[in-house]
């Protein structure tokens, strides 16, 4: 008999619906994850509202590109030792043949943008297939409900490691959604001088402190003269976030923005950049390094998402979960989806 599992499908922008598929056996050089727990960002609430950049979505797709779960069949050619393996994966399906593959830039993958839970079937599900190298194996003690949170931790890895940011710096994060506290625990971890806070919400001035910052400020509070941090990493993605983080940032600094903002946005002034020589560094997504250094963080405890993680729904409650992550109240912070049979 044919086992059938549960998954989550967008037909179009607001039109989902939950269907029984078939489940496949993983071809070669796959593996099928039993997906514990599947996050939900705002590049979810874009596809289902139908505003992602062209060519960043396909139709129908099942969403789902922050996941953990357990590996519970492979293919051909995959070591058998991964079954049983708790795992995350990346998200990016690199060609792994061209200059920028080559180059460890696999999320400038030259064949393209094809992604999980965008172009390509996500863990808003109860398995997911995907290819067995992007998998990485976390401890067999891991947390699989925080580590759902490893694929933003894997951005901020990226922009940490652009930042190289080294112990005894002055460093500040503006932004204090999931990314700026992920942020927040990546610095701290390296035993900064100063760790500045920049943010709009002050309900989560006293998550910033107990993930290591030193200082904490709200956006009108902030006296942007200063200009004196060796290192700043944005990702709030506001209109005038990118601004407000180059004016921290000291002469000769370096400054990293995650964030991408709406049209319209305040650019930065190319004078300013010249004259105070300053390094920006962009990231979108996470090559294998990044990954590689944030479940090595988590694994040795330097990473906490849990505290960020405020609402757990099965599957069938996705259209609910979207409303939440759009919903701005300030007590909503990760959202997680958990198939059938997942649990917290």
């Amino acid at each position: 008999m044919t086992a059938t599992e549960l998954a989550l499908v967008l037909d179009a922008p607001g039109a989902h619906r939950l269907v029984d598929r078939e489940q496949t056996a993983p071809g070669p050089g796959e593996a099928r994850v039993r997906v514990h727990a599947s996050g939900i960002c705002g590049s979810d609430r874009e596809i289902y509202q139908g505003n992602r950049p062209e060519g960043y979505v396909r139709y129908p797709v099942t969403p789902g590109h922050e996941w953990s779960g357990t590996v519970e069949a492979v293919g051909a050619g995959v070591p058998a030792s991964l079954v049983g393996r708790k795992v995350v994966g990346e998200g990016f399906r690199n060609c792994q043949v061209c200059d920028r593959c080559h180059a460890g830039e696999t999320t400038l993958c030259g064949a393209g943008y094809e992604e999980t839970g965008f172009t390509q079937p996500g863990a808003m599900a109860d398995t997911l297939t995907l290819p067995a190298r992007l998998l990485h194996p976390l401890p067999d003690d891991a947390d699989l409900t925080e580590a759902a949170l490893l694929e933003p931790a894997a951005c901020i890895a990226a922009a940490v490691l652009k930042a190289n940011a080294q112990p005894g710096e002055r460093v500040a994060v503006v932004g204090t959604g999931t990314l700026g506290m992920l942020a927040v625990q990546f610095l701290a971890a390296i035993s900064p001088a100063e760790l500045l806070v920049v943010g709009t919400r002050p309900d989560r001035e006293q998550l910033s402190y107990d993930f290591g910052a030193t200082e904490f400020r709200t956006r009108d509070h902030l006296d942007t003269a200063e200009n004196r941090y060796d290192v700043v990493i944005e990702t709030a993605g506001s209109a005038s976030a990118a601004q407000t983080s180059a004016s921290l940032v000291r002469r000769g600094g370096r400054l990293v923005l995650t964030g991408i903002p709406a049209a319209g946005a305040v650019g930065l002034d190319p004078t300013d950049l010249v004259v105070r020589q300053l390094t920006v560094h962009t990231v979108f997504g996470a090559a294998p390094d990044a990954w590689a250094h944030a479940v090595r963080v988590f694994g040795a405890g330097l990473l906490t998402p849990a505290p960020l993680i405020t609402h757990r729904l099965p599957l069938a409650e996705f259209a609910t979960a979207i409303d939440l992550v759009g919903s701005g109240d300030p007590k909503v912070g990760k959202v997680l989806l958990l198939p059938s049979g997942g649990s917290a």
